[in-house]
């Protein structure tokens, strides 16, 4: 494939973008057209119009992504005439490539380069996932700190706030923590390192509520603590069953050690080398 096809599609298909005033990015079907070589608007019609078919059979709302404009074009004359245009979101261009010539250079090109954008996103978008999940369990980890420092201070007793939260995870979970870490096949390491982003939030929830009655009721026992975790916990659990999610049956997530070594380890390999993500 010639290095000007490529160079073309590559820098020119970006810089063809456009904004709405929301910030939404879009490109004009008359530009798409000569950057993936149709020269005439018509045979491009026919691809945009597969497009469309495709877009309808994902489920998504064609509207959404092709929208009809006009555009004003200086003719012959020298005076305007409107002509009509399309507004193309990104996947819109995805699906007009996907449906395009593929024996034409520029469409071959324009595949693997969509392909490549999207696992660009889909990595991008694991990444957020993933440092999601790793300041969701830094959140529990200080919240049952505070719970920890708040039990031992009104109770006085350090052996509290394990009895205490293994309560709480047999009321979110339906099942006592150890039951929870052979299901999940846990060895010597907490529950939580290995909870979904969900079930982390779920619990720092629940022991925030702990900690702010227990402070505000002046609890002084364990048993009134250990209550009030129970039922909080047992709110929460109500909750996520309601809205379909069963929280004993979630499947493990990797164990948070490796997914944060490994962001940490993706941070500083683009720091030595910034291109690569580009």
């Amino acid at each position: 494939m010639e290095t000007s096809i490529i160079y073309s599609l590559t820098e020119n298909f970006e810089s063809y973008a456009h904004q709405t005033l929301d910030g939404v990015e879009f490109w004009m079907a008359r530009d798409l057209q000569h950057l993936l070589g149709y020269t005439k608007w018509d045979n491009f019609q026919s691809v945009i119009s597969k497009a469309k078919t495709a877009c309808e059979l994902s489920e998504q709302n064609i509207d959404d992504h092709f929208a009809d404009v006009g555009k004003m074009v200086i003719i012959g004359s020298g005076a305007e005439k409107e002509i009509p245009d399309i507004m193309l979101t990104r996947y819109a261009c995805y699906l007009i490539a996907q449906n395009g010539d593929p024996r034409k250079e520029e469409i071959a090109f324009a595949q693997r380069y969509f392909a490549v954008q999207t696992r660009k996103a889909e990595l991008i978008e694991q990444k957020m996932l993933d440092h999601e999940r790793v300041q969701a369990r830094e959140k529990l980890k200080s919240t049952e700190k505070e719970l920890s420092q708040v039990i031992f201070e009104q109770t006085g007793g350090n052996q509290n706030f394990a009895l205490i939260r293994s309560k709480g995870d047999a009321a979110l979970f339906g099942k006592i923590t150890q039951q929870m870490k052979d299901k999940w096949g846990i060895k010597n390491k907490p529950l939580a390192d290995f909870m979904p982003t969900i079930l982390l939030k779920a619990k720092d929830f629940a022991t925030e509520i702990t900690i702010f009655n227990a402070k505000g009721n002046n609890m002084k026992t364990e048993s009134q603590i250990s209550k009030e975790h129970i039922t909080n916990n047992n709110s929460v659990r109500n909750t996520l069953i309601s809205r379909g999610i069963q929280p004993e049956n979630l499947s493990p997530e990797e164990d948070i050690s490796k997914t944060d070594r490994r962001l940490k380890n993706d941070k500083k390999k683009s720091l030595k080398n910034p291109k690569k993500l580009k």
